[in-house]
Formats: C-alpha cells, structure tokens, sequence
C-alpha cells in the first residue's frame, strides 16, 4: 500500500479485495448454481468494516446479506445496498415500522413477536428460527402446528426458516449436526404441507464445507468470507482440496526507539526484566485498539520481515517489542501486528491458538474507529 494511503494514521488495517473474490469463489464452487449465497456482515462484518466488505459481496453475487440489528441493516440501506438483508438478532418491537420501510427480513423466533407484527398492521418479511438443538433461541419441535397458524394470523410474509448448528466444526463428531438436521427437515416438510415455499438456510461456514446434505436452499457464510477458518478441524478436512485467503492485516509504526541496559526492568509492574543490552520499539497501539493484553511479553509482531517479541505488560495504547535483532529497525518503519511481511506471517489463528481463545472473538474485538483500508 503506498504511503499516501495510509497518510495521518499511526495504525490502520488493510483489507485485500482480492481474497475477499477468492473466498467468494470457494464457497460458490462448494454449492450448487440453485443455491443461495448469504453474506454474513452482522458486527460490523466480523471487524472487517459493515459497509464497504456488503458492497464487496453485492458486487462479486451475493443473493443476500445478514446483519445483527435493524440498525445494521438501514446502514446497509443508506450506501445503496439493494439486495435482501435479514436481521439476525433480536429486533425491538418499535423498530418494526423501519424494518419495513427499510425493506429488511427480521427474525422471529417467539410466539410474543407474532402479536407485535399484528399490531403495525403491515406486511413483514420474516424468517422463522428454529431450535434444533443449540438451545439458544428458536422455537422447539413441539411448536410446529401453533408457529403455523400464528403465521396465517399475524399476517407476516413467511420468506425464510432456518436454524443454527452447534458443533458443526469437527467432521469427527457428526451425530450432533445430523439430529439437528433431521430436526429441520420435520419443520421443513410441515411448512410444504402447509403450501407455504420459505427460503431454508441451517449452514454456517463450517457446515457448507462439512454437511452439503443441509444446504438446502441458501447458505450463510460469515467466517469463512474473511479467510478464517471455524476450526482447526475444518482446516484440516479441507487441506488439499481449497485454501482461504486472509482478509485482513493490521499494521502500525515504530513511533520511537529507546537503548535499554540489561537487567532492567519494564513496564507496568516490572513484569519483565531485560536479559541484555535491548533496543526497545515503541508502537503506538494497546489493548484499547483491541490488541490483547493477554499477550504481555509473550506476543510477537513484525518489522522489516522479522519477528520482534513484545515486552512486559501491554498498555491502553502502547506497546514495546524488541527489535535489537532489526539492525536496521528505525522510526516511521511498518509493523506488522496481523498479517504478511515477507515470509513471515502472524495470523489471527496464531494468536487465537496462542491464547486458547477464539479467532472470531479477536478479530470482532479490532476497535471499530480504526481505519479499514480497502486495496
């Protein structure tokens, strides 16, 4: 990326529209021509930036995008989005008005809602949420008949069904998903009986990839659009047959560079003593812009193509690594927090295994205020 890009930020995130196509290419070659494909955007698209990764997906073939919230999705409105958007959370009953002139699908997943769509009076899209088992929210096995003749009462335009699995991320332990599938299917045979024709959808990524028997009419890819895989299992099960193009890198600079003496000590409480003579970087980034303080002196980013270890306790908004082996590491240099630099590579499944955490909640956690740059 060139300077000019970049000009004013001491950090900002770069998002590669090239990976974006590719993932796109993967899943559209894993699903028959039929079946839809919905982007998952909800959460500010998994920290990748709402707006700009929708319309990225809308001009590469999306058939359908899902949000969060109503908010999400009139955001999605206002910059030009056309094609069908559902709300996959919970939606405020005084919010419904918007949602229908905002021509937005909402959820529901409660008979209360079904009073609540009578109330405006208007013809609602929705999508009915089953429970099949995550036991989340939905509505159970036992509420088919009432779901139906609510439907028929309350007026509301039927366009989806759909679940969600729970353990659809290891092919080692199948039985769980399949129930669930069966489940889903009972629920899709009483809505044919009942003439009505929803659009049905139960397939994260990690279910596209692993249960093609459930695509049914649609899949939602959320994870599996940014180059992330749900699981190392996943990963494994397709290796060979495709591979997932990192979105997203994180980058900073070097803001200063102080010669410290060993047997110093550094940072908050002293956690940490230098072992030798140590040029110390300072980055101008902290747990603040949503890097973990959890990866206090055991953490390492990128400078100059080589890996420099980060020392002591992560600030709010500074970090100090070690670049005393960079012999050219100087002031204003690029560092790599996420991504490539030359043939070293530190990806958000590094860190996530690093801490037994999960890259999903990592990569969401990026402060939203931070520059998404789309090259």
């Amino acid at each position: 990326m060139q300077k000019k890009d970049r000009l004013g930020l001491r950090t900002w995130i770069e998002i590669d529209k090239k990976a974006i196509a590719h993932n796109y290419k993967v899943f559209r070659s894993l699903i028959s021509k039929k079946i839809k494909f919905m982007g998952v955007v909800k959460s500010n698209a998994y920290g990748h930036n709402l707006v700009e990764f929708a319309k990225e997906l809308e001009k590469l073939g999306a058939d359908y995008l899902a949000v969060d919230s109503v908010v999400e999705g009139i955001a999605l409105r206002r910059e030009g989005i056309t094609i069908p958007i559902l709300v996959l959370g919970y939606t405020l009953p005084k919010m419904i008005e918007k949602v229908v002139n905002n021509n937005l699908d909402i959820t529901v997943s409660s008979f209360d809602y079904f009073k609540e769509i009578k109330k405006i009076n208007k013809s609602v899209n929705i999508h009915i949420k089953i429970n099949s088992g995550m036991n989340r929210h939905g509505f159970l096995e036992g509420d088919i008949k009432k779901v139906l003749k609510e439907i028929k009462y309350s007026g509301a335009n039927v366009v989806g069904l759909y679940t969600h699995f729970a353990n659809a991320k290891n092919p080692a332990f199948p039985r769980d998903t399949k129930n669930q599938i069966e489940i889903f299917n009972k629920w899709r045979e009483a809505f044919m009986g009942a003439l009505l024709k929803p659009i049905c959808h139960a397939c994260p990524t990690s279910g596209t990839i692993l249960y093609p028997e459930a695509h049914f009419d649609m899949v939602r890819i959320g994870i599996g659009s940014y180059g992330i895989w749900p699981s190392r299992e996943t990963e494994a099960y397709s290796y060979g047959k495709f591979t997932l193009k990192s979105v997203l890198s994180w980058k900073t600079i070097i803001a200063e560079i102080n010669n410290i003496k060993k047997g110093e000590r550094i940072g908050y409480d002293f956690t940490e003593e230098l072992k030798r003579d140590t040029k110390v970087g300072i980055i101008p980034i902290g747990y603040w812009h949503g890097y973990p303080r959890a990866l206090s002196a055991i953490g390492q980013v990128l400078v100059n193509g080589k890996r420099a270890k980060i020392l002591g306790r992560i600030c709010m908004d500074i970090i100090m690594i070690d670049v005393t082996d960079i012999i050219k590491a100087k002031v204003g240099d690029v560092v790599t927090i996420i991504g490539q630099d030359g043939q070293e590579n530190v990806s958000i499944d590094d860190i996530a295994a690093l801490l037994d955490a999960s890259s999903y909640e990592l990569v969401t956690r990026i402060n939203p205020l931070i520059k998404r740059i789309y090259k």
